[in-house]
């Protein structure tokens, strides 16, 4: 049933963190905004007062109709899908949470999303409005409940990803979508040249696939939809049952790849569709992990951030390192450094929306 009410604001919580912003800016006291913390190790290091937002919780307003729901962002991730699916629905960019106390407003801020992201789309992509508090203490809001509303859509979305630089998300409206109606995973053993090769044929069909990953000689597929479709889309490609949970793992970083064992710095490419394998020295073709249909590439490796950043930037992509990122053979620069022009309209921005630099400062680039 729709809910069209309106719930109370949650305003005391809203207005407790809204005063130590105030007081933060007037005594130019940098803030670590921390929600449920799971997401610390992805940006730089933030140096400040911790400032907390899992008080901050609760689904404001949700219609399962038309698909919109509202949400503050100290809410767990985990509890905002619970509701989700009781109503047969979901987060169509099925976000990562690294931990059970992954928060919505984690989710945002990072941008991070999971295996179904090239089909569906990225967290951007569903985000419709938000409430933010700027600099002065005061909530803002951009956007709306529905895509026809444009007013302030674009700086909603930039907040997508700013991890937290840029003000305090404390309330994101965005689109979800039914959970379809079957799901299979299949396990095909193919070599790297030949799952690429299909991959891009098969992105030329109208295919039920979800999520496609090759790593160890195997490509693995999910297929959603319709039962019909998805039967006979698995048959027609065959190959061996794959278990579903295998999508919860790759998302989460459960694999033996991502072991924390492992102290080689872990690399994640983002590169055009249809990106060859990329020459990089001392790597063989099956070392990266291929998601994404091959768009993100997870790689070990303690090559220089310069190497792997060159190769990426000549195949029109570029690289982000997980971490560590001050150890042996890391970079003190998470993610690729900006073009000067570009970092000048980041400067600009952050400058007028953060011009004391309290919001994070640091976590995306030092100067900002």
């Amino acid at each position: 049933m729709a809910n069209t009410a309106t719930p109370p604001r949650d305003h005391d919580a809203s207005e407790a963190l809204a005063e130590r912003i105030r007081r933060a800016d007037a005594e130019g006291t940098p803030l670590r905004i921390v929600g449920g913390d799971t997401k610390a190790f992805y940006g730089r290091p933030v140096q400040g007062r911790i400032l907390d937002t899992t008080e901050h919780r609760g689904i404001t307003y949700y219609d399962p109709v038309e698909l919109i729901v509202s949400v503050r962002t100290g809410t767990p991730l985990a509890e905002l899908e619970a509701a989700l699916a009781e109503n047969g629905q979901m987060l169509g960019c099925e976000p990562p949470h690294f931990g059970d106390d992954a928060t919505v407003g984690g989710m945002v801020a990072t941008g991070l999303s999971g295996p179904r992201r090239p089909w569906a789309g990225s967290v951007r992509d569903f985000v419709l409005g938000v409430r933010v508090i700027n600099h002065e203490g005061r909530e803002q809001r951009f956007g709306g409940q529905v895509m026809k509303n444009v007013a302030g859509y674009d700086l909603s979305r930039l907040m997508v990803g700013a991890l937290g630089s840029l003000g305090l998300l404390t309330e994101v409206t965005m689109k979800v979508l039914p959970r379809p109606g079957a799901t299979r995973s299949l396990h095909l053993d193919m070599p790297l040249p030949r799952a690429l090769e299909k991959l891009a044929e098969w992105g030329r069909q109208p295919l039920p696939i979800t999520a496609a990953a090759w790593l160890d000689g195997a490509l693995h597929l999910r297929l959603e939809g319709g039962p019909s479709s998805v039967a006979a889309t698995a048959d027609r490609l065959g190959g061996d049952e794959l278990r579903d949970d295998f999508w919860a793992a790759l998302r989460e970083q459960r694999l033996a790849f991502f072991s924390k064992e492992d102290p080689r710095p872990l690399w994640r490419l983002a590169l055009p569709h249809h990106t060859p394998v990329i020459d990089l020295p001392g790597v063989a073709d099956g070392d990266p992990l291929y998601d994404w249909a091959g768009t993100q590439r997870w790689l070990r490796s303690e090559l220089d951030d310069k190497t792997i950043r060159e190769a990426c930037t000549r195949a029109g992509g570029h690289a982000t390192c997980h971490g560590p990122h001050l150890g042996s053979g890391g970079t003190a620069e998470p993610f690729t450094p900006l073009a000067p022009v570009v970092a000048k309209y980041h400067r600009n921005l952050k400058a007028e929306l953060d011009p004391k630099g309290i919001f994070n400062p640091g976590r995306l680039y030092a100067a900002l």
